[in-house]
């Protein structure tokens, strides 16, 4: 497993899109994507840099592993 890389919220939200994922609103600084197939929904808040563990979790919330998101972006 590779090292999970230092990404701000904005750069996450591109690579997302990338594999479908779409904005469908904001709310102050936090971004709600959503993926038709398969069926996903996920949060991102739009920091300059996001914490390790919130990163993780969005990773495992939508099935991603940590070298298939270092390969979006």
């Amino acid at each position: 497993m590779s090292k999970l890389p230092t990404v701000s919220g904005q750069e996450c939200i591109k690579a997302l899109a990338k594999i479908g994922f779409i904005v469908v609103r904001q709310k102050g600084s936090h971004v709600t994507l959503v993926r038709d197939d398969p069926k996903s929904q996920v949060t991102v808040p739009n920091h300059k840099t996001l914490a390790k563990g919130t990163l993780r979790a969005i990773l495992r919330h939508i099935e991603l592993t940590v070298d298939e998101f270092i390969s979006l972006l």
